[in-house]
């Protein structure tokens, strides 16, 4: 079954950490760019980290210095570690598979992250 799940996210506090991870089922995963997009209520979905099958890493501004995208080809998994967390960082963070090649494309179901105090 060609799928991406998410899992990882939870209620934290300002300044707390989480890790999400994203497992894929039913692609050759070490061909695609993954990344990590997230969307906050009102706003629109915006990409927050990738990484590509050659390993280079974009990180939008907004988390760079704080968060860390990684992938494991073994496992066919990427992992978001995200550490400072913020209040403005709440949002369901969604998984995503990317083969430009073939322009195929993936969407996990998302993971709500929520940041309060």
């Amino acid at each position: 079954q060609v799928q991406l799940v998410e899992s990882g996210g939870d209620l934290v506090q300002p300044g707390g950490s989480l890790r999400l991870s994203c497992a894929a089922s039913g692609i050759i995963f070490s061909r695609y760019t993954m990344g990590w997009y997230r969307q906050a209520p009102g706003k629109q979905r915006e990409l927050v980290a990738s990484i590509t099958s050659g390993s280079a890493i974009y990180y939008a501004n907004s988390v760079k210095g704080r968060f860390t995208i990684s992938r494991d080809n073994a496992k066919n998994t990427v992992v978001l570690q995200m550490n400072s967390l913020e209040p403005e960082d709440t949002a369901v963070y969604y998984c995503n598979a990317y083969r430009q090649v073939t322009m195929s494309e993936l969407w996990g179901q998302g993971t709500q992250v929520t940041v309060s105090s």
